[in-house]
């Protein structure tokens, strides 16, 4: 087993009881070791992050580069990767380019979404966190996306990706 495979299993494990998307998760991770990488055919593993101003009064968004969405940043777990929460972290500091930055341990939310990713049509089983920026809050645009940008909950830009907006309250609650 992989660390990051174990990683991601007692995550999702620890999750409420009461919760059918966590099930969906728990299946996929059990039914094979490899349902963490992007190859996985199907349905894989991401970690995406809600990154948090210190301020705690915005959040940044992208405008991905293929959905044409704002969301938050995130992707597929690499082999570097050992747990979820690092992957996600990853992620951030790619996509942002800011490099101050603390990661929650304990996600934020699970989502399950389809998507037309690099391997085609799979879905994604979204582990999101949320991730406090601590230092210079310079944002610097990646290829992966379109546009980078701080905004608060009452101004946020259209059209806002599946679930985005959700993740809002829930990523500046653990921060407050």
């Amino acid at each position: 087993m992989s660390p990051l495979h174990d990683d991601a299993a007692q995550v999702i494990a620890a999750w409420p009881q009461s919760d059918p998307v966590r099930e969906r998760f728990l299946d996929l991770l059990e039914s094979s070791q490899d349902a963490i990488w992007a190859s996985h055919p199907y349905a894989h593993l991401t970690a995406s992050a809600l990154i948090v101003h210190p301020g705690l009064e915005k959040v940044l968004l992208c405008l991905h580069g293929r959905a044409n969405k704002w969301m938050q940043l995130g992707g597929h777990c690499e082999p570097g990767d050992s747990t979820l929460a690092e992957a996600a972290l990853r992620e951030a500091r790619e996509e942002s380019g800011l490099a101050d930055l603390v990661v929650h341990p304990v996600p934020i939310d699970l989502d399950i979404h389809a998507v037309n990713c690099r391997h085609g049509g799979q879905f994604h089983f979204d582990v999101r966190f949320a991730i406090l920026a601590t230092g210079n809050t310079d944002e610097q645009l990646s290829e992966e996306s379109h546009a980078l940008g701080w905004f608060a909950p009452g101004s946020l830009p259209e059209p806002m990706a599946h679930a985005t907006e959700r993740l809002i309250p829930l990523a500046l609650k653990v921060f407050r």
